[in-house]
């Protein structure tokens, strides 16, 4: 059987386009994936980056919850060395008890931002790495309630609002396992360890209060049209954009070209494939053939997709034959 499918989306701002936009744009794509059957809607937390408008992730989150009635929505992720737990929990602990059953909450490790910004955020890795420790603070803080406990999560104690560990690497798949929660994998930028993460994940996994048995997912970047050679132009936007990350000046989400080899140099355009290279791009034909492949090699338990698309008619219509497609294949 196939695994349900879910859509994550970083709200970009498209060049040309202003933040409000971007956050419209997000509004409107998960009332349409409500009816499309995905399961959840994440949003990211990126801080200082002209492209993404999800910043104040849980600001977002509560406001699709209040645009949509049934999905489930949270955060892919959360970067907790950004926060402290206590306030993490409060957060998640308002959007759970505005929204019951609907919130999930992804953690990731890395601070998702750049060192100066992560200490305009008042944190930082001085004080070394603590996120399994603040992982397992956040289980206590969304647990039952304590009368003995001196700090409180208020609202948030008593919700048990479902953690995720977000990863691309073997530390992310064994904290995971260690603590039997659902893990997600970040294999729309950074896919080399995904077989070997799932393998250590689903070997080391032990049952939990939240997770009676492993539940991996995997993130697959969808480029969807009616034609191939559509789907490969909408996907040159996102590859400008990685690279122009990876070269130090992110920027707003460039338009699409139609030639992205007279736009990359070919080295830039290497190591921008390698990082995409978990994708689907093409026809609903071509699509389904990709994601079926990959579904078969990998054997998610979930499969989250997304693609940033400079056109919000185009990325509409992509997600819709992606939900088409996975639909199908379950």
């Amino acid at each position: 059987m196939m695994p349900p499918f879910s859509l994550l989306d970083l709200a970009p701002i498209p060049e040309g386009f202003t933040a409000a936009d971007a956050l419209k744009n997000t509004t409107d794509l998960a009332q349409h994936a409500e009816g499309w059957g995905y399961a959840r809607y994440w949003l990211a937390e990126h801080h200082n980056m002209p492209g993404i408008a999800s910043a104040a992730t849980a600001v977002l989150i509560g406001h699709v919850a209040g645009a949509t009635k049934t999905i489930r929505v949270g955060a892919g992720g959360i970067m907790l060395p950004n926060h402290a737990p206590l306030v993490v929990a409060e957060q998640f602990g308002t959007l759970a008890t505005l929204y019951p059953d609907r919130i999930d909450l992804g953690l990731g490790r890395a601070p998702g931002t750049d060192g100066a910004t992560a200490h305009a955020l008042r944190r930082g890795m001085q004080q070394g790495d603590t996120f399994p420790q603040d992982v397992q603070e956040l289980m206590g803080l969304f647990g039952d309630p304590n009368p003995k406990a001196s700090i409180r999560a208020v609202p948030g104690t008593g919700t048990h609002v479902p953690l995720w560990i977000l990863g691309s690497s073997l530390y992310g798949a064994q904290l995971a396992a260690h603590f039997g929660l659902p893990y997600a994998f970040a294999s729309h930028f950074a896919p080399a360890a995904l077989e070997q993460a799932f393998e250590v994940y689903r070997r080391s996994f032990r049952p939990s209060p939240q997770l009676a048995a492993p539940h991996a997912m995997m993130a697959i970047n969808v480029f969807a049209a009616d034609t191939d050679d559509e789907g490969v132009r909408l996907r040159t936007s996102m590859q400008q954009a990685f690279a122009n990350l990876r070269l130090g000046h992110p920027g707003p989400l460039p338009r699409p070209v139609d030639d992205i080899t007279a736009t990359l140099a070919p080295g830039v355009m290497s190591s921008v494939d390698q990082a995409l290279s978990v994708s689907a791009t093409g026809s609903p034909d071509t699509v389904r053939q990709q994601l079926s492949a990959l579904i078969d090699t990998f054997k998610p338990d979930e499969v989250i997709v997304t693609g940033q698309i400079h056109d919000h008619a185009a990325r509409l219509n992509s997600f819709r034959i992606a939900a088409e497609v996975l639909g199908d294949l379950s």
